[in-house]
């Protein structure tokens, strides 16, 4: 079964930057999708970031231009490099996965099946 695991997450000041990690294991297709979501206690689930395995990246508006995602296919994990992080940044961070069919299959506007645990993110000011 597919499983995500998320890690990096933790305290940092405003401005500051993390780098959160999603080892991704169990999928049976060469072909997956891999989503970055944050949530806030009491708000709506907020899509943040998406790759495919054309590496094709998409961003939400809210972190365009400070976050990256990227991928290590040989480690199975895909990364979200925050910097210049806000008060607002600060969430529970989870990876969302599923498998495509093909190799240039968006990202972006899917539903993702398979959910990490979730991981911390605190901005202080």
């Amino acid at each position: 079964q597919v499983q995500l695991v998320e890690s990096g997450g933790g305290l940092v000041q405003v401005g500051g930057s993390l780098r959160l990690a999603c080892a991704a294991s169990g999928f049976t297709s060469n072909y997956r999708l891999i989503a970055w979501f944050r949530q806030v206690p009491g708000k709506e689930r907020e899509w943040v970031s998406c790759i495919n395995s054309a590496g094709t990246t998409h961003y939400s508006d809210s972190v365009k231009g400070r976050f990256t995602i990227s991928r290590d296919d040989d480690k199975q994990t895909v990364y979200l490099s925050m910097n210049s992080l806000r008060p607002e940044d600060a969430a529970v961070y989870y990876c969302a996965g599923r498998k495509a069919f093909s190799f240039r299959q968006t990202c972006a506007s899917t539903e993702y099946l398979y959910w990490g645990q979730g991981t911390p993110v605190t901005v202080s000011s």
